[in-house]
């Protein structure tokens, strides 16, 4: 029996009149669903109150962990919802995604001294559901509206987090994002079975319910250039995300059931939102019955190895020319995907891809880790010889994203950018090269966790009022 099934069966035999955890089991959802309140006191109460608490020094939103745990013990839930969103605009998001292994899990003392960490995840969660179901979590109404206007291009969770923080102020919002619905990467990136769409759809609904002005399907450069919106508002942040997926040039990349990672997974998603998409219903784009090779070993890697199992695929591989101990995203994640069936081909590297039309198998080479660079890492050599081809109907490209060209979609081209395409931001004042322009997220820092383009938000709305109050005292 695997770790997980035994969680399973503790938390059932613990707590016999709450079946939902092996109720969902089946339909491969994730163990916190069936975090109850009993289980999330017990978990509280594991909490050391320690002197040094490193879950909160790790956590970037450098949440008040220790204190709502105490509080959650104590039953004080209204309290301890208080503490965890006076730093953190959507805990109940942070609390499904966020890779705690990484952060604030991975750096609890009880995880140290090797008795299992505080599952401080699944406690965030209870605790903003819970305030959801008593009606605690309020729209952003500010005491006071300050006659000034900004402008936000991009509804994910940097622009949200803006958008509430800014509102709060006083501020008239308006969000700008391309797509049909707000939330980014919220809504189209991360797969329904770690994020409830719903549980977007009400923060967004927030946000309107507090003022905050949304224009979906809204393209600066088509419906409006940068300068124009400049000129509409007092200032503008942009908090684009990134949406452009790194490029693979290997012989035969170009034949047809070869496709990015977001391309697949925005098309689940949009299934899962009840969307109508040709594209899965001819299966171009549904893993079912195929034999699915993902490239890449990062976060979104996992998220469409763990898409394609739900779809039924025959079989999924992950290629990563690292080992599993070099794997950049999560190891709980990594561990998901082979209890649901994935197997991970280790040390391997894709030479090309074969077929004709359509791509019918990957020719991979073994790797061997040699001597680490100049930043410790080991890097990958090729083992001569070992070259061959594994099967495959369906390729997924997951190999991490890129900023699109913005001074060109924009209309904006002096808008000062990175070698690496990123918006150039002075990080004390978060803003541009352009007056009263600013960036924030992943658009700013490169592609990131949820959880800091969060903090960027937060960090964005207090740079843009400093701004606006100093230039309002100035012309006074």
């Amino acid at each position: 029996m695997t770790e997980k099934m035994l969680k399973f069966v503790h938390l059932e035999q613990k707590y016999p009149h709450k079946r939902e955890a092996s109720e969902r089991r089946t339909d491969f959802n994730e163990i916190y669903e069936g975090f109850e309140t009993e289980a999330a006191a017990d978990q509280s109460a594991r909490c050391s109150q320690c002197g040094v608490p490193f879950c909160q020094a790790h956590c970037p939103l450098y949440n008040n962990i220790p204190d709502w745990l105490r509080l959650t013990t104590e039953g004080r839930m209204e309290e301890a919802y208080a503490i965890s969103a006076a730093t953190n605009n959507m805990p109940e998001v942070t609390g499904r995604i966020c890779p705690q292994d990484r952060l604030c899990e991975g750096n609890c003392v009880i995880e140290q001294s090797t008795h299992g960490a505080v599952t401080i995840g699944s406690v965030e969660k209870y605790i903003t559901d819970t305030a959801f179901a008593n009606g605690w979590v309020k729209a952003p109404k500010p005491t006071q509206e300050n006659g000034m206007s900004v402008g936000i291009i991009g509804g994910g969770p940097a622009g949200m987090a803006a958008a509430e923080q800014l509102r709060l102020k006083g501020y008239e919002v308006h969000i700008y994002d391309r797509y049909d619905r707000m939330g980014g990467l919220l809504v189209y990136g991360i797969p329904g079975f770690k994020l409830e769409k719903h549980i977007v759809e009400r923060r967004v609904k927030l946000l309107e319910e507090g003022g905050v002005v949304m224009h979906t399907e809204f393209e600066v450069g088509r419906d409006a250039t940068l300068d124009e919106l400049r000129r509409k508002h007092d200032s503008v942040l942009i908090a684009t995300g990134v949406y452009k997926s790194r490029d693979l040039k290997l012989p035969g990349v170009g034949l047809g059931n070869i496709y990015p990672a977001l391309e697949y997974l925005t098309t689940s998603n949009r299934i899962g939102l009840g969307d109508t998409v040709a594209a899965y219903d001819d299966g171009t784009l549904n893993a079912k019955d195929k034999n699915v090779v993902v490239i890449g070993g990062g976060d979104t890697a996992m998220d469409c190895v763990r898409t394609a199992i739900r779809q039924g695929a025959k079989s999924v591989k992950c290629l990563y020319r690292r080992d599993r101990a070099n794997m950049p995203g999560s190891q709980r994640e990594v561990a998901n995907a082979e209890e649901e069936g994935v197997e991970f081909v280790w040390l391997t590297n894709p030479e090309a891809f074969v077929g004709d039309d359509k791509v019918t198998g990957v020719r991979a080479v073994k790797m061997r880790l040699g001597a680490p660079d100049a930043g410790g890492r080991q890097s990958p050599e090729l083992i001569e010889g070992s070259n061959y081809t594994m099967d495959a109907d369906m390729v997924i490209l997951a190999l991490g994203f890129e900023p699109e060209d913005l001074p060109n979609m924009f209309e904006a081209p002096e808008l000062g950018v990175s070698r690496w395409g990123t918006v150039k931001i002075d990080f004390r004042s978060m803003m541009t090269n352009l007056d009263g322009v600013f960036a924030a997220g992943d658009i700013a820092r490169g592609a990131s966790l949820v959880v800091w383009a969060i903090r960027d938000g937060r960090d964005a709305a207090d740079r843009i009022d400093e701004y606006l109050l100093a230039r309002k005292e100035a012309a006074a």
